[in-house]
């Protein structure tokens, strides 16, 4: 697939995907959300691939949808309309780049450089780790527009910042600082804009090195199931067997002896092919 809206760009283990509308910041559209679904399950596919990063092109991370067609920007119908899918077809179902994100067995990492608003800030939540520059400001910005939380953003950002913050966040629409979603939870780190992207590989690079494909998959997986229960007892039903099925695996039998030996881990296991079955079975309920 040709990519007209963002680019795709692999060095050694690390993927990044880069929202590519300069100057209209970034906005997105729904052949944007089509080419990052489509990022996703290449990446998934790819066993050299190990950490995903999404960051953007020039000043802004991504300004919402595309308003360009003004009134009419989100009417699917309408001549106008970018923001969600081309004129006279409807809006995606199935979950698009969401459900590709959360069904990807690599862990991803937004780079957050500026302006995240509305879907350009709904769209990092299915990550496993965001980090921000000094200057980025990120906005749920819905009840002023006339919407609502979209993205599945009404699940996954209680998840992450509880439901009192999201409430504030969402009710008042208000544009926060970086400073102020770290503290809500929402971004791990805030850096200077120059240090954003280095970190963020920084980041992959320690993933890449030091885990196995097969157990990273398997965590980012396993604590996005799990962590909405209300009990542990999901967990606990798959978690030990899962454990014995690995144990006996070539990936812990290289794991403990690199730690034993004092060098780099070199790990068999692929995501693509090694998943357990009983996981697959466990996804699949």
């Amino acid at each position: 697939m040709a990519y007209e809206t963002i680019l795709y760009e692999v060095e050694g283990p690390v993927l990044t995907v880069t929202l590519n509308r300069p100057d209209k910041l970034n906005a997105y559209t729904g052949v944007m959300g089509a080419e990052l679904a489509d990022a996703f399950h290449r990446a998934d596919q790819d066993d050299a691939v190990r950490v995903v990063i999404v960051t953007g092109a020039g000043r802004g991370f991504c300004a919402g949808a595309d308003i360009s067609g003004g009134a009419d920007a989100f009417d699917t119908q309408a001549a106008g309309s970018v923001a969600f899918a081309a004129p006279g077809k409807p809006r995606q179902t199935g979950g698009g780049f969401v459900g590709a994100i959360m069904g990807c067995k690599k862990p991803s990492i937004a780079a957050i450089n500026g302006a995240a608003v509305g879907v350009g800030a709904t769209l990092t939540l299915p990550m496993d780790i965001r980090i921000a520059s000094e200057t980025a400001r990120i906005g749920f910005v819905f009840a002023r527009r006339g919407l609502v939380p979209e993205a599945g953003s009404a699940w996954f950002l209680p998840q992450l910042v509880g439901l009192p913050t999201a409430l504030k966040w969402c009710l008042t629409g208000r544009l926060l600082s970086a400073a102020d979603a770290q503290a809500g939870g929402l971004i791990a780190e805030v850096v200077p804009g120059d240090q954003l992207l280095p970190r963020a590989r920084e980041l992959a690079l320690e993933i890449a090195t030091n885990t196995a494909p097969v157990s990273a998959a398997l965590a980012r997986q396993m604590l996005w199931k799990f962590a909405g229960e209300d009990s542990p007892a999901g967990a606990l039903a798959v978690d030990g067997h899962l454990s014995m099925v690995l144990g006996a695996g070539p990936d812990v039998k290289e794991g403990v002896a690199a730690f034993l030996e004092k060098r780099p881990p070199k790990f068999p296991g692929k995501a693509s092919s090694d998943i357990p079955e009983i996981w697959t079975k466990a996804m699949a309920e």
